[in-house]
């Protein structure tokens, strides 16, 4: 997997928390990538619905709020994907192996139940529970 996610994570947390409308480059300084990347995150994230830009106007907004966004629609938008999907299979196992025979099947199943548990806990947090972490560990962490 690569970093989308998490990426678009920290990204809604600046867009949702900024007075003013960030730039791409102002994003991309936060995460410490590049403003082309935050771009194309930030595509995949309005093609889903979950960001606005207006025409002329340097920034993003939110079109749901912190409470409303599950990290589950934020997956899915920046992963192209309708579901959660964490482990491939390899492709060619050995059908004259006694494992090479049943590995893909077992491992279809048990991975089919670790994805559907990791859609379950995603539906069930928000950005907004992202927050709220964050905000607890800053407390902790001040004198």
């Amino acid at each position: 997997m690569d970093t989308k996610f998490s990426s678009a994570i920290h990204m809604l947390i600046l867009i949702s928390e900024a007075e003013t409308q960030m730039s791409s480059e102002k994003i991309a300084e936060s995460v410490g990538t590049n403003p082309s990347y935050i771009r194309k995150i930030a595509g995949l994230l309005k093609k889903a619905g979950i960001i606005e830009s207006n025409r002329g106007k340097s920034g993003f907004s939110l079109s749901l709020s912190a409470g409303e966004l599950t990290l589950y629609q934020i997956f899915c938008a920046v992963e192209e994907t309708d579901g959660v999907h964490l482990f491939d299979i390899h492709r060619n196992p050995n059908d004259k192996c006694i494992v090479g025979q049943y590995i893909r099947p077992a491992l279809t199943d048990m991975f089919g139940e670790l994805e559907a548990k990791a859609a379950a806990e995603l539906k069930q947090k928000t950005l907004k529970t992202c927050m709220d972490i964050m905000r607890d560990r800053m407390k902790k962490s001040r004198p």
